[in-house]
């Protein structure tokens, strides 16, 4: 693992107005892929607007892949229907992290990343620091589904002995 950078903690916040899959709801829970990866949240029943919260770890070894989310409807019997997907890119984070900044005002908007064409992004982003971190708060609109979106929160985890940022 001499080529990790660090880890990104991705705080799944919730879903909001997501499709309908089971009749007149969803049991839907979210997987993150980056590379070999994957990780997913637990699956919340019966519900449009879940509230996953939940911390998902990925290992950073390249920061131009993109990360993908998927949502996905849990079902017994059949395989699990996708709910829709959204990428993003961590690069404006991660150029945050690098600037090393320290003693700002908590609540301080380092970057802001607008929403385009080339992101899933429902509306404009901030990279704010936080109680001494850098964090950056998301909300990604599903694509290839009729509605919804993920709210989520990136912080990262510097690993002692790992590459780092500082590069």
């Amino acid at each position: 693992m001499e080529h990790l950078l660090g880890l990104l903690r991705i705080h799944i916040h919730r879903g909001v107005n997501l499709a309908v899959r089971d009749m007149n709801s969803s049991d839907p829970y979210v997987v993150v892929r980056l590379g070999k990866q994957k990780l997913k949240t637990r699956v919340v029943k019966k519900n449009l607007n879940p509230e996953w919260n939940e911390d998902l770890t990925l290992s950073v070894a390249d920061s131009n892949l993109p990360i993908k989310l998927t949502v996905y409807d849990k079902d017994t019997f059949t395989l699990d229907d996708k709910m829709g997907d959204a990428e993003f890119d961590i690069r404006p984070f991660l150029e945050a992290m690098k600037m090393q900044l320290g003693n700002l005002p908590s609540g301080t908007i380092i970057t802001r990343v607008k929403p385009s064409r080339d992101n899933c992004l429902a509306e404009e982003s901030c990279i704010m620091w936080t109680d001494g971190k850098v964090v950056q708060d998301m909300v990604l609109r599903l694509r290839n589904v009729e509605c919804g979106e993920v709210e989520i929160q990136l912080q990262w985890i510097d690993v002692p002995g790992s590459r780092g940022l500082h590069m």
